[in-house]
């Protein structure tokens, strides 16, 4: 006789809600690392003695390692499993922080942040796989919208409790602190987080590396890879900018805040966020064929203020200032949403790989924005007295950014909707809509 089948394990449990909120913490906690020195850019410049196009150097790299591990990071995620992937990038970003607290040369500072950055990109990446694997495919929407959520708590942390280290006890023990505090979240990911339940074998993935730049050029040619990528970039890189670099200094020395004033506006990123995020989740699944529509009315909520700050005669209203930065945490998962594209167009073996590409999209753009703010304030304040016009021209390159983002969505866009044509899933046209009265369930 031949002997009964394992029953399946069980999802959804206690111990998977563990796994899960052990994974938003080190998430949470890689955010935190992630915008320290957006936060710290007026104190760089005095530590450093650099000029704002160096300082600002420092988070490009960041970003530019974050953006192009992004593939890397989701082969050895598909190699060794979450456990290894999110204890190794704790380990990393530490690492980075306390190479950070102890280094007065411009040199060694970048390396940190090339070393952060490298850890940060294997973190979220690993949080999201965790999700499918521990619960029923019910929960994993909501779950993996509120993953990314829970992570952007790491915001407040860098906005409150690390500015008041950093203006309390200085450069040193605030970025101590802050890479012993990721030293814990590898600890815990070590001895919490597991890739799969018990009984559940993990499958091990090989990479063909010889195969891997032909599938990356096939996935980055799709439509909904470039729809995607462009959605991430547009919706997204005014946030990063803001969050990481340039957003605190421009409200202290440009607009004139004070540090809890400045702290609190930015704790608005989170907020608008969290209220914000599970409404376009919701509004995603429930209306697909109108996905884009959704980001680029959320695009003109950006651009719209952006352009008011930059044209408003004067220090700016707190109004026009938390409607600002309301719009740039709107995007954030309005971003989110570029990920959507290649999951309901591509085959499941390639959704990490085009994941990753979307993913680039924003940190690109972030990058961009950050380096040309940087190199614009230089060039108006080259003595490093940054004003409220400078930093106001400066915030205007973001303008054109926008529009290059929006003519990509637009253009991708094009080209899906032909190729769903083709397939015979062609999208309605706004007027066939309203005529079924299919509007009522908008």
């Amino acid at each position: 006789m031949s002997t009964p089948a394992a029953p399946a394990p069980a999802l959804g449990g206690p111990r998977a809600y563990g796994v899960w909120v052990a994974a938003v913490t080190a998430y949470a906690i890689a955010v935190l690392q992630r915008t320290t020195m957006g936060v710290a850019g007026l104190e760089a410049t005095e530590r450093f003695g650099a000029s704002a196009t160096i300082v600002s150097t420092f988070v490009v790299l960041q970003l530019a390692v974050y953006a192009l591990c992004q593939i890397p990071a989701g082969v050895l995620l598909d190699r060794f499993g979450s456990r290894a992937t999110l204890t190794s990038g704790a380990v990393l970003m530490a690492l980075g922080q306390v190479l950070m607290s102890q280094t007065e040369t411009v040199g060694v500072a970048m390396i940190a942040r090339i070393v952060l950055g490298a850890g940060d990109a294997l973190t979220f990446s690993s949080a999201i796989r965790l999700v499918p694997a521990w619960f029923p495919a019910a929960r994993v929407p909501i779950l993996t919208q509120l993953t990314g959520i829970l992570g952007q708590v790491g915001q407040i942390a860098s906005a409150v409790p690390f500015v008041a280290a950093l203006t309390m006890l200085g450069w040193t023990p605030a970025f101590g602190g802050a890479a012993s505090v990721s030293a814990l979240a590898a600890l815990l990911a070590l001895l919490v987080v597991r890739a799969t339940p018990p009984g559940m074998p993990r499958p091990r993935v090989r990479q063909d590396l010889a195969r891997i730049p032909l599938v990356l050029a096939r996935i980055v040619r799709h439509p909904s890879t470039q729809l995607g990528f462009f959605t991430h970039f547009t919706a997204g890189f005014t946030g990063i900018a803001f969050s990481m670099m340039w957003g605190y200094p421009y409200l202290t020395a440009g607009e004139g805040l004070s540090r809890p004033a400045a702290s609190a506006v930015m704790t608005v990123l989170v907020v608008v966020a969290v209220v914000g995020g599970p409404l376009i989740g919701a509004l995603t699944e429930r209306h697909p064929l109108r996905r884009s529509t959704l980001v680029l009315l959320i695009v003109a909520c950006i651009g719209v203020p952006l352009l008011a700050l930059v044209l408003w005669p004067g220090p700016a209203p707190i109004w026009l200032l938390v409607l600002l930065v309301a719009g740039f945490s709107i995007g954030g998962p309005a971003s989110s949403v570029g990920f959507d594209f290649p999951r309901t167009d591509l085959a499941r073996h390639r959704l990490g790989t085009a994941t990753g590409v979307v993913i680039m999209g924003g940190f690109i753009g972030g990058l961009l924005s950050i380096l040309l703010i940087g190199l614009v304030l230089d060039l108006l304040r080259p003595d490093g007295a940054y004003d409220l016009h400078a930093f106001r021209v400066a915030f205007a390159v973001q303008l054109p950014l926008l529009g290059l983002g929006v003519a990509g969505m637009l253009l991708s866009r094009r080209r899906l909707r032909r190729r769903m044509a083709a397939q015979g899933r062609e999208v309605p046209p706004w007027r066939d809509v309203w005529r079924s009265g299919r509007w009522r369930r908008l």
